[in-house]
């Protein structure tokens, strides 16, 4: 059966939002998505206690819920949810299994603010260690730094008894493999690279992609990736994940903190840090106020300080809904509205304020069809909600392939 260039590129943008932002009535959406019949995720107050966190933290709510119920710290809460997926060599977004960098080395981010003592620590580029998340904990209980990067940080974890261990699984390195086979030269400017599109190829018709396509699953075939899983295996070579976990945690008592980790981009540089281990973008908490995180496209999140952002609106009296949604709209005027861009950009945001009142909300709708971004909730009940999206369809990932 011919394959459909449909199945992977995905231009469901609504009219308004094709023509940019110009022109647009932004208040009047403002309203409407201040209104919460529009949204599973608009604010809820003044339940406490209350864990929200990314979507792949659903499974490790209820444990993390009790703890902080009978008075648990929430710092140890929030990594309670984020050490799930870091342990999990099937969640390849974090910690063991994480897609490596382009040399098929994984490399993990991470940060953490607790906010009863206003600490913080950060670790980036760390290699062979899985908890990463944990040792951002260490480096702010048992260091006067906040951030450890590189080898440095390794050695650090060593001497805090987390054991090295080989984080590349059977699975992530047949991936990695495949793209190194097919599709590993696709570094070049950034989207906010005045010639970021001079280094794309000419689109190519229906029969070429479909030649590319089913090249690519011989030579997965050849690699040894299973039949039912070699089209989720070129999805990810031909739009690498930038998966991450965040995670907040808030106590009966009003406090809070909060933790993000991450591999960080698939096929990434080595070295290469996005936004989960930068204190402020990837993560930030004040016990005054609240904490928020992100997932996503992290070099866009490090440029508006999306977390510290998001806090300070909050700060001076928006809505965890309005605080979020601000958040977004700065990084859609870094690029002056132009969606031929933006469509490859997608953020979470993940805000929690101290009285409860939490949203999540999202640039796109998701990042394919039929799988909405969600945040993870427990106030007493655990559910997933569809975030609330700026834009309605769903995001195109790098490495673009011009409609």
């Amino acid at each position: 059966m011919a394959f459909s260039r449909r199945d992977f590129l995905s231009t469901a943008v609504v009219g308004a939002v094709s023509l940019g932002l110009e022109g647009r009535d932004l208040e009047a959406e403002d309203r409407k998505k201040s209104d919460p019949s529009t949204s599973d995720s608009a604010a809820v107050a003044g339940k406490r206690p209350i864990i929200i966190s990314a979507g792949n933290g659903f499974d490790y709510l209820d444990d993390a819920f009790a703890f902080l119920k009978n008075g648990g710290d929430t710092l140890d809460a929030a990594l309670r949810v984020v050490k799930g997926p870091e342990d999990d060599p099937n969640d390849d977004s974090v910690g063991l299994g994480g897609l490596p960098n382009e040399e098929g080395v994984v490399e993990l981010d991470s940060c953490c603010m607790h906010g009863p003592t206003r600490r913080a620590g950060s670790v980036g580029g760390v290699r062979n260690i899985k908890n990463v998340s944990l040792v951002a904990r260490a480096a702010m209980e048992h260091t006067g730094h906040v951030m450890l990067v590189g080898e440095g940080a390794e050695r650090f974890a060593v001497a805090q008894g987390f054991p090295r261990e080989n984080l590349l699984t059977e699975h992530s390195r047949k991936i990695w493999l495949l793209w190194k086979e097919t599709h590993s030269d696709w570094w070049g400017p950034g989207l906010s690279s005045p010639n970021w599109n001079k280094r794309l190829p000419a689109p190519p018709h229906a029969e070429e992609f479909e030649r590319r396509i089913e090249r690519m699953k011989q030579v997965a075939s050849d690699i040894g990736i299973e039949p039912e899983q070699c089209m989720i295996a070129i999805r990810k070579v031909l739009f690498p994940p930038t998966g991450t976990i965040h995670c907040s945690a808030l106590n009966e008592k009003g406090e809070i903190s909060g933790t993000t980790t991450t591999s960080g981009l698939a096929w990434k540089l080595p070295g290469r840090c996005g936004d989960s281990p930068v204190i402020g973008a990837g993560c930030y908490t004040d016990q005054d106020v609240g904490s928020a995180g992100a997932t996503g496209s992290g070099e866009e999140n490090i440029k508006v300080a999306g977390a510290h952002t998001i806090v300070e609106n909050m700060r001076h009296g928006m809505s965890p809904l309005d605080a979020g949604m601000d958040a977004l709209k700065r990084i859609v005027r870094n690029y002056n509205g132009d969606m031929n861009r933006l469509r490859f950009i997608d953020m979470v945001y993940y805000v929690l304020r101290k009285d409860g009142s939490y949203a999540g909300v999202s640039l796109w709708d998701g990042y394919e069809p039929g799988k909405p971004h969600q945040i993870a909730v427990h106030d007493g009940t655990r559910r997933a909600e569809k975030t609330l999206s700026l834009f309605s369809g769903v995001s195109q990932e790098w490495p673009p392939l011009l409609p």
